[in-house]
């Protein structure tokens, strides 16, 4: 049973109760009948404006989705994404994870968006395969 049904049902007996509205007693129970009425009204167009809103919000995020497939493309696997040059690293001060692709890798540092920490990278290995020292920068 809903609220309106519930208020109408307590409407009904307490017309069929033959209140008499002289009374104080009469006048209470009448007041407050008519208080549950003016709330049960007021919460059906609260749940009435909140479905419109959800509906509202699906079609926003239905868009929304459309927008990014168009700008980003088609979702693929994550195992696969076509990304090989983006690396994650973990901040050693904050934990975050940052992706941060070979350019920004090879500059030596860069700092951190969620701490302001200076992350600092030494390289063993060389990303370019003409680097015959192994640091991928040219030595000419």
């Amino acid at each position: 049973m809903s609220m309106m049904e519930s208020v109408s049902y307590l409407k009904g007996l307490a017309e069929g109760l033959g209140i008499d509205d002289t009374t104080k007693e009469g006048k209470l129970l009448s007041a407050i009948v008519d208080v549950l009425d003016n709330m049960a009204a007021e919460i059906a167009e609260i749940e009435e404006t909140a479905d419109e809103q959800a509906e509202l919000l699906d079609i926003i995020d239905e868009d929304l989705g459309n927008l990014e497939e168009d700008f980003y493309g088609a979702e693929e696997d994550e195992d696969d994404c076509g990304d090989d040059d983006l690396y994650e690293v973990t901040c050693p001060n904050c934990g975050d994870q940052i992706y941060l692709d070979e350019d920004m890798l090879l500059e030596g540092d860069t700092v951190c968006p969620n701490c302001g920490q200076t992350l600092e990278f030494d390289f063993d290995g060389c990303a370019d395969d003409n680097c015959e020292c192994g640091c991928g920068h040219d030595h000419e």
